[in-house]
């Protein structure tokens, strides 16, 4: 494996002149750089075509080949995400905050580019496309290290960025791809200090514990999702039915899918029968004694069968939903915290109150009431793309959009004055 090293001093460099474009020139560049991903519209479906049959042939289970997968509507979304971008308030140099010092200096908080980042991700291509052009607007040079599942896309994709940025007279090298698909890459980025300034590691577990565990440079922990959503009694149990099968079918191995369905007891006998007949054929259900009892006759089609304890604590990213009963709401949130990833939680339920301290005591970045968790995604939440989503608690937490990759410089202008 040959060193990243060229490619951190190109990236520091690169970050070095980006910081100081304007809003023009940086939303010009990333026009001039949609058109050229949809000009190589064949060349990435090709690369994406490629990458998705041998991981077939590897035996990737098909949700996660869906997270590779690219087609034309797809390639579509990637360039909508870039125009959303665009069109986003420049985050650089925005006052976040003004006041004066007793002694009439006035102290202005502004926002500034984080510096060079570098995301380490798995098999989604769109997050190639996603990153860069979050980094590109807030002015920050990235480094892209996704899976080698991925690398044909994402060399397509990089190719295409390149020539946009060229064509625009940006700056191509704000962005530079680990190609190489060795692991060694990896441990090179993580200890690489005074070059690397973040680092956000997206994908399972076992990638995210590798990045934190070993990070010598300064590391945003994303990704893992082992999401919840409770059923309490009186809510309609047909629209939760609803909810709840696009939590887990529309995209299974999305980390806002839901895992694990908390169901109140009151609630099994109305619930369950219906729970099963809309999952039978489409997804397993993996059920504690008394959900399982409710169901009653289970469709023939349905696959069913007993949940562990180790079941609460998985992220399947697959069709498996696991299903436990409680007693209260207060043993709902109290599983949640327990075995939840800090990610993405829901109750569905018509009592106000109970909602509200629902979303108090859940220690989750996203709390919904009575919606799907599948809205946990920078373009739902008006970001055009998104780096990730966080489950740590400081710096940025949530879908992670422009202000995620900016830090604060303190300016203060003073007319002479001295500390007494």
């Amino acid at each position: 494996m040959d060193s990243l090293m060229p490619q951190f001093v190109s990236l520091k460099k690169a970050q070095g002149l980006l910081a100081l474009e304007s809003r023009a020139k940086k939303d010009a560049a990333l026009g001039a750089v949609s058109a050229a991903i949809n000009a190589a519209r064949e060349e990435i479906l090709a690369a994406n075509a490629g990458d998705t049959e041998k991981a077939r042939c590897g035996g990737m289970k098909e949700a996660l080949v869906d997270r590779l997968f690219l087609n034309d509507r797809r390639i579509d979304a990637i360039i909508d995400g870039i125009e959303t971008v665009i069109r986003l308030d420049d985050p650089v140099g925005k006052i976040r905050a003004g006041w004066r010092h007793p002694q009439g200096m006035l102290i202005e908080q502004c926002a500034v580019p984080l510096g060079v980042a570098a995301i380490i991700y798995e098999s989604r291509p769109n997050v190639t496309a996603d990153a860069f052009s979050l980094a590109y607007k807030a002015g920050c040079a990235i480094l892209l290290r996704g899976s080698s599942a991925a690398l044909g896309s994402n060399r397509a994709l990089v190719k295409a960025i390149k020539a946009g940025l060229a064509k625009a007279e940006g700056i191509p090298g704000a962005v530079e791809l680990a190609a190489s698909g060795s692991r060694g890459e990896i441990d090179e980025i993580l200890g690489a200090r005074g070059w690397i300034d973040v680092v956000l590691p997206r994908g399972g577990k076992e990638l995210i514990r590798r990045v934190v565990e070993n990070a010598r440079v300064p590391v945003i922990e994303t990704g893992e999702g082992n999401c919840h959503i409770y059923v309490e009694p009186l809510f309609d149990m047909a629209k939760a039915v609803e909810i709840i099968a696009n939590a887990k079918l529309q995209k299974p191995g999305a980390c806002n899918a839901v895992e694990t369905v908390l169901v109140h007891k009151d609630a099994l006998k109305p619930f369950m029968p219906l729970l099963a007949k809309c999952l039978a054929g489409r997804a397993e259900l993996r059920c504690d004694p008394a959900s399982k009892a409710a169901i009653g006759e289970a469709p023939s089609s349905l696959v069913l069968s007993d949940a562990c304890e180790s079941d609460w604590e998985t992220e399947f990213l697959d069709y498996i939903l696991a299903v436990k009963t409680v007693g209260s709401r207060e043993e709902a949130v109290a599983h949640i915290n327990k075995y939840g990833t800090r990610h993405s939680e829901a109750i569905l339920t018509n009592d106000y109150a109970g909602a509200e301290e629902f979303m108090r005591c859940v220690d989750a970045a996203c709390v919904y009431v009575n919606a799907s968790t599948r809205f946990t995604d920078g373009g739902e939440f008006g970001f055009g793309a998104e780096l990730g989503i966080s489950t740590q608690k400081f710096h940025a937490r949530g879908p992670m959009g422009l202000e995620a990759l900016t830090s604060i410089k303190y300016r203060i202008h003073g007319t002479g004055q001295i500390r007494e």
